[in-house]
């Protein structure tokens, strides 16, 4: 489709609501709501190479990256049909012959280097991820050459940030203000018409590449709260959601009028211990607490079963998952007796330990934005005050303030441990010296030396057992302690078909979306 066709339909003939049906009396419009996107999660507009805001690009069927990822997180070519590793440092990448941008240019493999090169000169996560010294262009082939090997090379390119984008549309690829609520011409099934911080217009492309594309126009609201969005949904404001609160999928699930379809995610609810507060630095402490959670009890009750208890960072659908790990689990009168050996009993009868003097109460860190971390904290006050420790909850919007002052025992948050389909991306966000989101400010030389190993690792099966013994590292040190790996669900009319929850928690509106 031409700019100015696109312009034509940006100044008015797309949906602004399911008010404005009637000009689209005899075409099929879906609309969408959820808690995903917004400000908050950072992923507000659909330039891909702004914060998260990949992720609704790929979400919302405006974007496609070179390679995606099947129900089993390994990667498949999708703009890319094939490609060849000429030595550890030179990938050379085939791309897909006949896919054009929604700005009406071809995809090629310049097209692809003009966007990759921007991607790595603008964004704060992907240079040090993809490792890129040099891109080559010629016809459909991409030649990269990185710095150093770097074996997780594909699995990043499949990240939402890597999302194939036409440079030459707008400025810099863009349209849009500089807040983030920015348009761009993707590859995929749909085009936005308008983009703002709390609702997507998308109307078909009728050039796709990848075949028909079934329902004409989509609309995508964002819900300030899980209740709104349960009740739009009984209404019929909404056809379908992604984000409702637990205690709502009770409402729909066996009720033929809608379809709720699910899956295991790699996004992990965990604390990490701050060793620089001096009553966690204590490992009986840590392993006490560790063992003070019921992880079944709060996936069961406070999740509504949308949870899976979690023994490490990656669920067992994962070849380096849980059922890989040990570690003592939920075990009341065992922690007790840990925290004894250690000098910590009840002295006084008010019911919590206490050593030299000091009772033992440790700050709990968190933050509301998702719906699980309060419920958990709430929950883990209740099981770690039957072991004889008091739990102090600070669950605040400003949580980023208290981590930087470290003014906290335990943060507790959550991760999607592998996006990429690959460990690699959990370690060094998490669990290194270097790492960003290191908040228990320690670093176990073991986890150091197998990382490097994994690092530069190209062998799939070597790279599982890597993660594993530096999970199990970090199990035996007690640095960390996961509860539970959430099962995302997407909740739709029954007439609707074709959206599928999937486990990179990516793929929502596609070309198969359709009305019946």
């Amino acid at each position: 489709m031409k700019r100015k066709m696109l312009a034509a339909l940006m100044a008015g003939t797309i949906l602004s609501s399911m008010a404005a049906a009637p000009a689209y009396a005899e075409e099929k419009t879906f609309v969408y709501g959820t808690t995903g996107y917004g400000v908050q999660m950072g992923d507000e507009g659909l330039n891909p190479h702004n914060s998260y805001s990949g992720w609704s690009a790929i979400r919302y069927g405006v974007g496609e990256t070179l390679f995606k990822y099947n129900d089993d997180m390994e990667i498949e070519p999708w703009l890319a049909t094939e490609y060849e590793y000429v030595d550890e440092q030179t990938v050379k990448i085939t791309l897909r012959d006949g896919v054009q941008f929604t700005s009406g240019r071809a995809m090629d493999a310049k097209a692809v280097k003009e966007c990759l090169d921007h991607l790595i000169e603008v964004h704060d996560r992907a240079p040090g991820d993809l490792k890129i010294e040099s891109i080559e262009a010629d016809g459909m082939t991409l030649t990269i050459h990185t710095t150093e090997p770097c074996p997780s090379l594909l699995n990043y390119l499949g990240d939402p940030y890597a999302a194939i984008i036409d440079m030459q549309f707008g400025t810099d690829g863009v349209e849009g203000d500089s807040a983030g609520t920015s348009n761009v011409a993707g590859t995929g099934p749909y085009i936005a018409t308008n983009v703002t911080e709390t609702q997507i217009n998308l109307v078909k492309n009728e050039n796709y590449w990848g075949g028909e594309v079934n329902v004409d126009n989509v609309v995508v609201k964002t819900f300030g709260d899980a209740s709104s969005l349960s009740a739009s949904l009984q209404t019929g404001d909404i056809q379908g959601t992604y984000g409702l609160s637990y205690d709502s999928y009770s409402l729909f699930d066996g009720n033929p009028e809608y379809t709720i379809n699910s899956c295991a995610t790699s996004r992990c609810f965990f604390g990490q211990f701050n060793y620089d507060s001096e009553i966690v630095k204590d490992q009986a402490v840590r392993k006490a607490i560790s063992m003070g959670i019921d992880k079944e009890g709060f996936c069961s009750v406070l999740m509504e079963g949308r949870g899976i208890p979690a023994v490490g960072a990656f669920p067992s659908s994962f070849s380096y998952g849980n059922e890989a790990l040990t570690t003592p689990g939920y075990d009341p009168e065992g922690a007790k007796a840990v925290l004894e050996e250690a000098g910590w009993t009840d002295t006084d009868g008010d019911g919590y330990v206490d050593k030299d003097g000091q009772k033992l109460a440790i700050r709990w860190l968190t933050y509301p934005g998702r719906l699980e971390q309060p419920k958990l904290a709430e929950y883990a006050q209740a099981t770690l005050k039957d072991i004889g420790i008091e739990v102090d909850v600070n669950c605040t919007e400003n949580c980023a303030s208290y981590v930087d002052s470290g003014d906290y025992d335990v943060y507790v948050s959550s991760l999607t441990t592998a996006p990429t389909g690959d460990p690699e991306y959990f370690f060094t966000t998490c669990a290194l010296e270097s790492s960003a989101k290191n908040c228990s400010h320690n670093s176990i030389p073991e986890v150091e030396d197998l990382y490097t190993q994994l690092h530069t690792e190209f062998d799939k099966d070597k790279r599982s057992d890597l993660a594993i013994q530096m999970q199990q590292a970090l199990l035996d040190e007690n640095q960390m302690f996961f509860v539970s790996h959430l099962n995302m669900g997407i909740v739709t009319k029954s007439n609707v078909t074709g959206m599928e929850a999937h486990p990179c928690d990516y793929y929502e509106i596609t070309a198969d979306l359709n009305i019946e």
